[in-house]
This record gives C-alpha cells, sequence and structure tokens, in this order.
C-alpha cells in the first residue's frame, strides 16, 4: 500500500499541481510573515539600543511642556527640572557627568515652505557643549554647534533633504511664530528618530528652553555613572535628589532599553499577528481546494480502489494510502513554501526599505520556529483536508470494481449535512443580528462568532443552494451559449459538492473584501457628512502635529485680506454635573456664518449670553433638556452653574458640547486652541488659502484645509487601510483562482469520455471550449454572489457595534463597486478556464470514446 501511494503520487503530478501549489502559497505567506516579522523587529532593536548607550539613570518630566504644568509651576504648585536639580544629581558621589535635556516638537521647513519628514516625526532638542565646545552625542561634520538665539543645527539627512549648507538661513517652528535662523552645523547622530526618518534641530540651552518648555526647564536630565558604579547603585542616590512629585520617571539606562526593547517586541508581534491572520485565510481557503482535489481523486480511482478492496486490502490501508499521498504533498509543499516565504520576506523587507530609506535594515533571520511552524502547518492543513475524502475510500465496496461512475451519495447523509448546515447558518445569523441591536464593542464578540458560524453554515449549504441558483441563470446561459450553455448549466450542478467546494473559496474571499467595502464606505459617508453638515466654514486652520495653535494665530488670521469671519475652536476639559466633558468654544458672534447648528429643540440666541448648546447625546447621559441648569465645576477650582440653551443632533465637528469662547476664558486664561475656522468673503479660494498661509508667517507646522481637503484627508486614510487589506487578501483570492482552474482541469479528466461523444455528435471545437468557460463562469458567479450577500450582512453588524464611537454612522453599500467586484469574477472565471478548455478542445474524439 506504502509503494502504491507512492507510485500514485508519481503518477499524476500534474492533477496534484494545483494543491501543491495552493500548500506552497499559503505556507509561504506563513514563512513570509515569520521571517519578515523578525527581521524587522530585530533591526529595530539594534538601531534603537543605541539610544542608550550613554545613558546610565535618566530622570524625565512627564508633565514638561504641557499648558497645565506651566500654570501650576507658576502659582507655586508644581516642581520642575531645573539647573539647581542638574547641580544636585551631578554632585552625587556616583555620578561621572549630568546634562540636562530640552526636548520638544520642532518643525522644519524646506526652501518652498514645505514641512521637512513626517510631523509625528520632527524634534528639538538643546545642544550641550563640554568645555571642548562638541557635544559628544550630536558630532559635528560641517560648522559648529549653535551658540545664540538666532543659530540651529540640523542633522545630516534633514540638511540634505532642504538643501541647506552651513551658512543658510533656515525657517523652524515649534508652536509659536516662524524663526528664521542661521543654519552653523550639520551633525549625524544615532538618534532613532532621525534613523526612521524625521528632523532634528538644535538650539542653545536657552533658546531651546524658552522655544519648547519655558525658562530656566528641563523635560529630562542624563547621568552618567562612575567607573565601579552601577546602574542601579546611581538610581539609589539619584531617587531622593529628585523632586517629589508623580510626573518624574527615574529609571537606569539598561530599563529603558529593555523597555524599548520591549515596545519594539509588542508591535512587531501585533503586526505579525495580522499578518499571520491573512496567512490563514489562505490556508483556509486552501483546504478547500485539497479536500476538493482529493474528493475528485478517489472518485477518478474508484475501479482501483475497489478492486484492492477485492485483492484482500483492508478499509485502514486504503485510508493510510490516500493519507500518505497527502503527506508526501504536504510535506514537499511545505519545504517549497518554506523557500518561497524566505523569499518573500527579504522581499518585504527590500520593500520597506525603498518605500522609506531611513527604516532600519539588517540580515534575513530564520529562526528553527519559522522553519517548524510552516512545514507543520503545511503538512496539517493538507491531511486534514485529506482525512474526509480518504475515509471515503475506504467505503467503497469491492463489487464497485465491476462498475464505474462516482459511488451515489445516500439521501439520509445529504438530509444530516443540510440539517447541519442549516442550524450552523441560523444561529450565525442570530448571533450577528444580536451583537449588532446592541449599537456598542460589547457586540462585537457575538458578531464575530455569528459571522464565523454563518460563513461555516454556509459552506455546508452550498451544495443545497448550487442548484436553484444555477437554474435561475440557465435561461440566460442558453441564450449567450445555445447548447454549450445549456451543457454548462447542466454540468455546474451535475455534482453539487464539487460546485460548492469550488465556489467556497470564492465566496470566503468576496465575503471579507465585501465586508471590508462596505465599511469603509459606511465610515467615509459619515466623516463626509460630520464635516459638511455642520460646517459653514471655508478653511480649517490647524496645527499639524494636532496641538494647540499659538494664541497669536487666531488674531493673525482675523486681520488676513479676504476673511469675512472667523474664530478659534477651543478645547476644555469640565466636570459638568459631576461628570467629566469636554466643553468646545466658538466666537457667539460669528457662530451662525461658520457652524450649521441643527437644532432640535431651543435656540442659538442664549449662546452669547452664557447658555450651553449640548447634542442629543450628551443631553441624554446628563438627564436634561432645553431650559435645564447644569452645576459646573471649572479647572481653577471655583464652581458655578449653566443653563442649556439648546440641544442639536449628534455627530459633526462640533462636538458634545458647545460654549461660548469668552465664557471659556473666564475659567481657562489660555484654553487649548484646536482650529481656527475661517469664512471667506468670497468663498473658498486659492487666494484666501495663500493669504491665511501668509498671515501665519507660512510657517510649515500649520496647516489650511478646505472642507474637500479634510474629506480627502480621511478618505486617503481609509482607502489606504482597504488598499493594504485588498492586497493581504489577494493570496487568498489566488488561491480560490486555483480552485477553479483544478476543479475544470479534473472535471475535464473525468468527462473525457463524454466529451469525446459530444465531438462525435458534431459539437465543434469553439463549442467545446465555450462550455468550459460558461461552466466556471456560474461557478465564480455563484460563489461570488453569495459572499457579496453575506460580506454586506456581516458589514451592517459590524456598523452597528460602531455606532456609539461614531455617531450618525449608517450602513451604504457602494453599488458601483460590488458590481464590480461581480464582474471580476466573473473575469476570474474566464480566465481560470483558459487553460481547462483548451485542453478538453484538443482531446482526440476516438482515443476519449475509448476512455475506461
Amino acid at each position: 500500500m506504502y509503494r502504491t501511494a507512492l507510485r500514485n503520487v508519481l503518477a499524476h503530478k500534474g492533477r496534484l499541481l494545483m494543491t501543491a501549489l495552493a500548500v506552497m502559497l499559503g505556507t509561504a505567506f506563513v514563512a513570509g510573515t515569520m521571517v519578515f516579522s523578525d527581521t524587522f523587529g530585530k533591526a529595530m532593536r539594534d538601531s534603537n539600543s543605541k539610544s542608550y548607550s550613554d545613558v546610565s539613570v535618566q530622570v524625565v518630566d512627564r508633565a514638561a511642556g504641557s499648558a497645565a504644568s506651566a500654570r501650576q509651576k507658576s502659582e507655586g504648585g508644581s516642581a520642575a527640572l531645573t539647573d539647581a536639580t542638574v547641580q544636585q544629581l551631578s554632585a552625587l558621589p556616583g555620578t561621572a557627568g549630568a546634562r540636562g535635556v530640552v526636548s520638544g516638537f520642532t518643525g522644519v521647513a524646506d526652501k518652498k515652505g514645505n514641512l521637512i519628514g513626517q510631523v509625528w516625526a520632527a524634534k528639538g532638542a538643546n545642544f550641550a557643549p563640554g568645555q571642548d565646545g562638541k557635544d559628544p552625542r550630536y558630532p559635528m561634520v560641517e560648522g559648529q554647534g549653535p551658540k545664540t538665539a538666532k543659530e540651529v543645527a540640523l542633522d545630516r539627512k534633514t540638511a540634505d533633504k532642504g538643501g541647506y549648507k552651513v551658512g543658510d538661513t533656515v525657517r523652524v517652528a515649534a508652536n509659536g511664530p516662524v524663526v528664521e535662523a542661521k543654519l552653523t552645523g550639520v551633525f549625524t547622530t544615532d538618534d532613532p528618530v532621525v534613523n526612521t526618518g524625521g528632523s532634528l534641530t538644535l538650539f542653545d540651552r536657552a533658546t531651546a528652553q524658552q522655544t519648547l518648555l519655558e525658562p530656566g526647564r528641563y523635560s529630562g536630565i542624563v547621568l552618567t555613572a562612575k567607573p565601579g558604579t552601577s546602574q542601579d547603585a546611581l538610581l539609589a542616590q539619584a531617587q531622593p535628589v529628585v523632586p517629589s512629585g508623580h510626573q518624574f520617571d527615574v529609571e537606569t539606562g539598561a530599563k529603558l532599553k529593555a523597555d524599548e526593547q520591549d515596545m519594539i517586541t509588542r508591535s512587531t508581534s501585533s503586526m505579525r499577528t495580522m499578518l499571520l491572520v491573512f496567512a490563514f485565510i489562505s490556508l483556509f481557503v486552501g483546504i478547500f481546494i485539497i479536500a476538493n482535489t482529493f474528493t475528485m481523486l478517489v472518485a477518478q480511482r474508484t475501479k482501483e480502489l475497489a478492486l484492492m478492496r477485492a485483492i484482500g486490502a483492508s478499509r485502514k490501508q486504503v485510508t493510510r494510502s490516500v493519507l500518505i499521498e497527502a503527506l508526501l504533498i504536504g510535506t514537499a509543499s511545505a519545504v517549497a513554501g518554506l523557500l518561497a516565504g524566505i523569499g518573500i520576506g527579504a522581499g518585504m523587507q527590500s520593500l520597506i526599505g525603498a518605500m522609506n530609506e531611513n527604516m532600519p535594515n539588517g540580515s534575513l533571520v530564520i529562526k528553527p520556529l519559522t522553519v517548524v511552524v510552516t512545514v507543520v502547518v503545511g503538512v496539517l492543513v493538507t491531511v486534514m483536508s485529506a482525512l474526509l475524502p480518504a475515509m471515503r475510500a475506504s467505503r467503497i465496496a469491492p463489487v464497485a470494481a465491476m462498475s464505474s461512475g462516482d459511488q451515489p451519495v445516500s439521501q439520509k447523509s445529504l438530509v444530516v449535512r443540510n440539517t447541519i448546515g442549516s442550524v450552523l447558518a441560523g444561529g450565525g445569523l442570530a448571533l450577528i443580528g444580536y451583537g449588532a441591536s446592541t449599537g456598542n464593542d460589547s457586540g462585537r464578540l457575538p458578531v464575530g462568532l455569528g459571522a464565523f458560524l454563518a460563513l461555516i453554515g454556509v459552506f455546508v449549504l452550498l451544495p443545497l443552494l448550487s442548484r436553484p441558483v444555477v437554474a435561475l441563470v440557465g435561461p440566460l446561459l442558453r441564450g449567450l451559449g445555445g447548447t454549450p450553455g445549456k451543457l454548462a448549466q447542466q454540468n455546474a450542478v451535475r455534482n453539487p459538492r464539487r460546485t460548492a467546494a469550488t465556489a467556497a473559496a470564492l465566496t470566503i474571499g468576496l465575503t471579507l473584501v465585501t465586508g471590508l467595502t462596505v465599511i469603509g464606505a459606511s465610515v467615509n459617508d459619515t466623516i463626509d457628512r460630520a464635516v459638511t453638515s455642520s460646517m459653514k466654514a471655508d478653511f480649517i486652520v490647524g496645527a499639524a502635529n494636532g496641538m494647540s495653535l499659538s494664541e497669536q494665530v487666531p488674531a493673525q488670521i482675523a486681520k488676513a485680506p479676504g476673511v469675512a469671519a472667523s474664530s478659534a475652536m477651543t478645547t476644555a476639559y469640565w466636570d459638568l454635573n459631576g461628570t467629566s466633558r469636554t466643553v468646545n468654544g466658538l466666537d457667539a458672534a460669528v457662530l451662525d456664518q461658520l457652524a450649521d447648528v441643527e437644532l432640535t429643540s431651543g435656540s442659538t440666541a442664549g449662546f452669547g449670553q452664557g447658555q450651553l448648546l449640548l447634542d442629543e447625546d450628551a443631553a441624554k447621559k446628563l438627564n436634561v433638556t432645553t431650559g435645564s441648569v447644569l452645576t459646573v465645576a471649572y479647572p481653577d477650582e471655583s464652581a458655578g452653574k449653566l443653563t442649556v440653551g439648546g440641544v442639536y443632533k449628534a455627530g459633526g465637528m462640533l462636538g458634545p458640547v458647545m460654549l461660548a469662547n469668552s465664557e471659556i476664558a473666564k475659567h481657562e486664561p489660555k484654553p487649548y486652541v484646536s482650529d481656527v475656522l475661517v469664512k471667506g468673503k468670497d468663498g473658498a479660494t486659492d487666494g484666501l488659502k495663500q493669504a491665511l498661509k501668509d498671515a501665519t508667517g507660512a510657517n510649515p507646522v500649520i496647516e489650511v484645509k478646505s472642507k474637500q481637503d479634510v474629506r480627502d484627508e480621511f478618505s486617503q486614510t481609509i482607502t489606504f487601510a482597504l488598499n493594504l487589506m485588498y492586497g493581504l487578501l489577494g493570496m487568498a483570492v489566488l488561491i480560490a483562482i486555483l480552485g477553479v482552474v483544478n476543479t475544470l482541469a479534473m472535471s475535464v479528466f473525468e468527462r473525457k469520455r463524454e466529451i469525446g461523444m459530444l465531438r462525435a455528435i458534431g459539437l465543434d471545437r469553439s463549442g467545446i471550449k465555450r462550455m468550459v468557460r460558461l461552466e466556471s463562469v456560474v461557478i465564480s458567479l455563484f460563489g461570488a454572489g453569495i459572499g457579496l450577500l453575506l460580506g454586506c450582512f456581516i458589514a451592517w453588524a459590524i456598523n452597528g457595534t460602531l455606532k456609539a464611537s461614531l455617531s450618525g454612522l449608517t450602513t451604504v453599500l457602494p453599488y458601483g463597486q460590488l458590481a464590480m467586484f461581480l464582474a471580476l469574477a466573473g473575469v476570474v472565471g474566464l480566465v481560470a478556464a483558459i487553460w481547462p478548455a483548451r485542453r478538453a478542445s484538443k482531446l482526440d474524439i476516438l482515443s476519449s470514446i475509448k476512455t475506461d
């Protein structure tokens, strides 16, 4: 039996090629994911390990730079890291050196006024020279470090990107006005921010404190231990000296490095998990192809297996022979997948490097775990997929050796299958509906479990569904293809199980693709309505880094030519009736010009008189209506009462609670300014946009966006996420296509005699081709159609669980894209049928008729 199994594998290499390819692709995805994540993680850890090479102990003020901390310090209510702290720490017996560190956001403009690099990786720091005038952290390759308020130094990569040389004037900005400074030096650094594509600007100590924090204050202090003093010993000495307060973190360099490595490990682990999910989706699709292939192989070898039973082979031996075939195919395919996966991992690493030249790079990491997991997964998937066909093969009666054709399926087995499928699908759909009805994230687990059960249930029911669905398109097939079309319809329903197994692979892919598309379209529509429904302003001016705008910006914008009305949008955090709430402020005089407040009760008349406006959700949670009085606890520890002047529809950019800026200013001397809304005299013109940029000093950190710009920004984010998901699902779709090719090719092999008879009675080669192609298209459209319906339903349910976090979310069906998916499924069917159709049309008539 073992020799027979090996002979069967070697004798039928062609018919097993698609199965082997499906396993190889799935395992290659697994191996590539593990190799890439291990390689990328090690490169990141190696790069970041240099950050703490000169740090024995580090003290960090987590509150440094915040407005609240600055206000508390001015009132004597908060400690800070100062020169006195540096001197105290430097005097410790184990300290060899202590330096104060100033760090914060700083953007650098290129010669066109645009921000260099990414806003989240734009950093400023202090140049701290020793007695030799050099800072060992930032060795200068050109010029020298900054010494005055009008001097800066840049890292080499930023200087090269901006086209700057020593002596040039550079425009930099934090959260205040643009500063023009002379470039005195260009340096190199191991700072991870720079190594990953960010920018680093150095100021002299006093300027860095003034610009990034406040005079005399440091964001951190770095200590270097004397020889013979351990980091832990120095930590014990430093802790009593650090000012008291929960805002200060004191850690050893070793601990900081370990925490950084752990964070990188967790982030790469999350990335690996996401990629592996899609890899296992591909393997799951492959299961249907493998099971379908072995089912057809068993059917083709009915007489052979029955004859072996007749001459003495036991059921176990027959089962074992089929499983050995699967084991051999799985092992060979998994090894090939491992080798291909190593190539995929190397390719992904190169792609990341090509997309961002500053990403860390390193040699490939191939761990033993990667090898073991890839091979074991490939073998298990193949063997388990072949288990049912192997058991079915063992049940072939010896008397079948005297007949031909498939063994009939008992009515009992069909009833059991359909009953199980109905229970699973019904239970899954019920769970999905329940999860959607919750309206919050508590429904996500029921929806996820329900989607899985419904998907399995639908797979089980696909044979039952195939007959009526294919029958519906029968007239269309006969109209398009005539006799070949009619034959294609009959072939598609001749073996419902085979049709279902082939269509199931496409059903998985289309379910996921459709679900993602509908969710993306729904979220995009909700955000678009949120921007357009409540915003009358032509432009929104805000900081690119999301931080508060300087208090000068609103005044500068108000004076810009072409501005009809403008208002700062401020944010405060107050306690309303004992519950902390975000309160957004606008100028009462221009509220109706800049925002469209869709009231359900009350009016905006009281807004200028200090009355609150609440959205429906906030009013419901606070249990208030128009005219209700709320008790307010302010940050300055005073208290008061505010009247609700009106309630408006939830959603949009206005937030849950609104109050006039003049009222917020009474208790927030320097409120957080998130944006400035602007209405132009002539609308949203390019001239007004340029005037607003000029009014802010062409600050590279400040962005001026129109309504369309805001829409496009959100749309691009969602589109990028969808394209990434489509790319990851591409492997599953490719495997599904292989399944269609595989099924058709083996079906042609099974029907050689039938095809020969058709040719003999007058059906020409083109008719044979048309019959196979139409059969392929029908199967593909059947699987895709089921996937579209299921994907839309699951997306509706997921949207239901997002309503609590995304107010106003409704399910939007992008009919154009869904129609395109269905059309692409038809194209997939045509492409998949090219080789089987050619093969069928070239069969010799006489030899086909003589086929056993």
